[in-house]
């Protein structure tokens, strides 16, 4: 049966665990509201380009560039983003699940992987599959450096025909309390579908359409992947401050249990010796 000591260091061990989740949640809530900025600034100009480019891509018989090119899908790219860190609930573990069964559902085809995060890469690492490049310590803050050295990767791979579809995975930042795992196609580009309204806007081009498109085109794959990296980093944190205001929590209610059966026990024994004294002193008379 535990004694009054070993409650009292079981308390001391939570209340300290305690302090440690609750500065956790503080600096991720801090983080969080940057990294929110960042990733709703992001979306405007990465969903206006995606609308240029597929109607461009939609308006050509014939590619007129390397990442317009078509090909039987056999081999394919799958870009995913996780933490580097844990302590945010299932926020990586989603990640790397709906992954792996992304890539199994594929396994006619030829699959690689990037990943971008270190949970990811651990985990696609211990599970055998071919990695094609890693990239760490990017995910804590939105960086559109690193963003155009994973964009220029991703060109390269596709560019160089080692892969005939490029798709993004990671969690899109919906709010505090919500993320949405998001699984798109980067790569090839899918022309924007015709409108029969007669609404589509038409473009008139001052540069050659290849001349326009060598330009346009990278810019597209940067503007998605920065978008992809901030959402995730926004996500990110919303999930660990979450998850270490639950952990607070629950630790407080702990204590309070701990607490509850240590007086109880503590009770007991002033209650046994006062039933001690009481029994010496009628024996005694």
């Amino acid at each position: 049966m535990a004694t009054l000591l070993d409650f009292r260091r079981r308390i001391r061990s939570v209340k300290s665990t305690q302090q440690v989740t609750r500065a956790m949640k503080f600096v991720s809530a801090a983080r969080l509201r940057r990294a929110q900025e960042m990733a709703i600034e992001a979306r405007p100009f990465s969903t206006a380009i995606t609308q240029i480019v597929r109607s461009v891509a939609g308006r050509m018989d014939n590619p007129a560039h390397l990442l317009l090119a078509r090909r039987p899908e056999q081999r394919a790219l799958l870009v995913i983003v996780t933490g580097d860190r844990g302590l945010a609930g299932a926020f990586n573990a989603n990640a790397v699940r709906r992954g792996i069964e992304f890539l199994r559902s594929h396994s006619a085809q030829k699959m690689e992987v990037l990943a971008v995060g270190r949970k990811g890469r651990d985990s696609f690492r211990k599970q055998k599959w071919p990695l094609i490049g890693e990239y760490v310590g990017v995910t804590a803050r939105a960086d559109f450096k690193r963003a155009q050295e994973i964009a220029a990767k991703i060109i390269e791979h596709y560019s160089a025909d080692k892969t005939d579809a490029v798709y993004l995975l990671f969690n899109e930042f919906k709010s505090v309390i919500t993320q949405k795992m998001v699984l798109e196609k980067l790569l090839p580009i899918d022309p924007a579908e015709s409108d029969t309204s007669g609404s589509q806007v038409d473009y008139i081009y001052e540069q050659p359409a290849e001349e326009l498109l060598n330009g346009l085109l990278p810019k597209f794959v940067e503007a998605r992947i920065y978008r992809m990296i901030a959402d995730s980093s926004a996500a990110e944190h919303a999930a660990r401050m979450t998850a270490m205001d639950s952990a607070t929590r629950n630790a407080g209610e702990l204590i309070d249990t701990l607490t509850l059966k240590m007086n109880k026990i503590r009770q007991a024994a002033i209650t046994k010796e006062i039933i001690e004294v009481v029994s010496g002193a009628s024996w005694s008379a």
